[in-house]
């Protein structure tokens, strides 16, 4: 694995070319940071996010993109029902294998100056969010043991599975609903602010998950109530089918989407949400209608 432990994607002040970096007070939320107008300086990384080594050379952050960009991801996969006060709350069974749609890559967004970009057919007020823990894979296996599952993941960071939930309930499948573009803040898919590598988190279920909506928190959670761990995820999906690096696998959200919340949250034009791992960070976007 690369020398890296928090990975960032950005634009440099001093160039205005996109870097990969290695940040330089690993103890800040650089989220945030970005956010409040604070600056943010990072190690050059020279190469891939996959081989990539850090230099001497330091760069300002003038804005984040997405810690995997879309030529690095060659997969989006995504569980659904993967927290059980989740499946209560939608008055659905609890699974019993992970139940598994994708996303394509154009659905791929970074953090806050990007924005979650709602298109004419899903501004009908059912627009939701999803906090969810993202996990990219860091190379490439087959029929992998749950036991050595970790040894594949390249590292973690924060994603929001955004949702159109009317086309959603039109159908049985989610991934028309679930991958209209930009919807994917890492991995509609935005995702990050930063990749922290697995020497920072080895465990990736001792983590508390939240969602903020304009300000207040409507999802509260915890790794740890994970139906299926990521260690199960990544064996179950494995079984006969090559998991090449660059794969991101977003995990399931807990309980407290919009659309079930009484009454409901909608991301509305103008809404800010932000999902906040911890040991990662803040995922900060805006919601605008397109």
């Amino acid at each position: 694995m690369p020398s890296w432990t928090h990975l960032i994607r950005f634009v440099a002040a001093e160039d205005g070319q996109p870097h990969l970096g290695q940040l330089v007070d690993t103890s800040r939320d650089v989220g945030m940071d970005t956010l409040d107008g604070r600056k943010t300086k990072a190690f050059l990384i020279v190469g891939s996010i996959f081989d990539g080594e850090v230099t001497e050379i330091i760069l300002t952050v003038k804005y984040l993109l997405s810690p995997v960009d879309r030529e690095s991801c060659n997969y989006i996969r995504c569980v659904g029902l993967n927290y059980k006060d989740h499946a209560e709350e939608t008055k659905l069974p609890v699974p019993n294998v992970p139940t598994l749609f994708t996303k394509p890559r154009t659905a791929l967004v970074g953090p806050h100056p990007a924005v979650i970009n709602i298109p004419r057919c899903a501004q009908d007020g059912t627009s939701d969010y999803e906090s969810e823990l993202c996990v990219v894979i860091g190379k490439t296996g087959r029929d992998i043991p749950e036991e050595n599952a970790l040894e594949y993941v390249l590292g973690y960071t924060a994603s929001n599975d955004v949702s159109a939930r009317k086309l959603q309930m039109l159908g049985p499948q989610w991934c028309f609903s679930k991958g209209l573009d930009s919807s994917c803040p890492i991995v509609m898919c935005p995702v990050g602010p930063v990749l922290v590598s697995t020497s920072v988190i080895p465990d990736p279920q001792t983590l508390s998950i939240q969602c903020i909506h304009n300000g207040s928190v409507v999802q509260n959670s915890h790794t740890s109530a994970m139906i299926f761990s990521i260690r199960k995820q990544i064996a179950y999906f494995s079984q006969g089918t090559t998991l090449e690096a660059g794969t991101l696998i977003l995990t399931g959200t807990p309980a407290g989407i919009g659309c079930l919340s009484k009454p409901p949250i909608v991301l509305q034009d103008g809404s800010s949400i932000r999902v906040h791992v911890e040991m990662i960070g803040t995922l900060v976007n805006m919601v605008r209608y397109e």
